[in-house]
């Protein structure tokens, strides 16, 4: 006679083997890849339940690192930008290596400093079609491209666009020493120029990885 399996029970939380770090529905979490070689996998913890003999499984939904992605990585993709996507799974808790955090891209641009736990996804991945929600979404620059929080970008102080100092034809140390920028566009028209001045008043905005320190 074939024994009954036992039955499955919801667990409201999981402590992690090694590091006693405490999980829950809706946390998220690096998980071993079968590759030593490879980078862990971010998931987001959808639910947990024992299956006897003290086996406890977690449901998942998958993020994609953008090379993992139909296209794979873009210029404007950041290090630690990953895609929420439609592919769900189970997997066994054993594969738990810890926590960490996928912030929205919003709150990512806003930390003081990155961690290795700290990631930001800003899109949703049908993985079946390779398509993204969503489609579109705002370009800088005269490259036309969305903005990577990793890349340092100037702002002019007359039309507030920003632009990345390849794009200008100048070096990031260049644009770090501006106190002043305006753009070719609005250069001509008010009769300013792109200036490194010592006694300005300090009003041009930078935006990108020099305001953050990686930890």
């Amino acid at each position: 006679m074939t024994r009954p399996r036992p039955p499955k029970r919801t667990l409201d939380s999981y402590t992690i083997k090694g590091i006693s770090k405490t999980i829950k529905p809706g946390d998220c979490v690096l998980m071993r890849a079968p590759d030593a070689r490879r980078q862990p996998y971010v998931a987001k913890v959808e639910g947990i339940e024992e299956a006897g003999r003290r086996r406890v499984r977690v449901r998942v939904r998958w993020y994609y690192r953008p090379e993992e992605s139909i296209g794979g990585r873009r210029r404007f993709h950041g290090a630690k930008e990953v895609f929420l996507s439609d592919h769900y799974d189970v997997q066994s808790a054993d594969t738990i290596e810890g926590k960490c955090v996928v912030h929205s891209f919003k709150d990512y641009t806003k930390l003081d400093a990155v961690g290795s736990e700290d990631f930001f996804c800003r899109f949703e991945y049908l993985s079946k079609t390779g398509t993204f929600i969503p489609d579109r979404i705002a370009v800088f620059c005269k490259c036309e491209m969305p903005y990577n929080p990793d890349d340092l970008m100037i702002q002019c102080e007359s039309c507030s666009d920003w632009y990345h100092p390849t794009c200008i034809n100048m070096t990031v140390e260049e644009a770090k020493k501006l106190e002043h920028f305006f753009c070719q566009s609005c250069g001509p028209e008010n009769g300013k120029n792109t200036q490194n001045t010592q006694n300005g008043s300090g009003q041009s905005e930078h935006k990108g990885a020099s305001k953050r320190r990686r930890r």
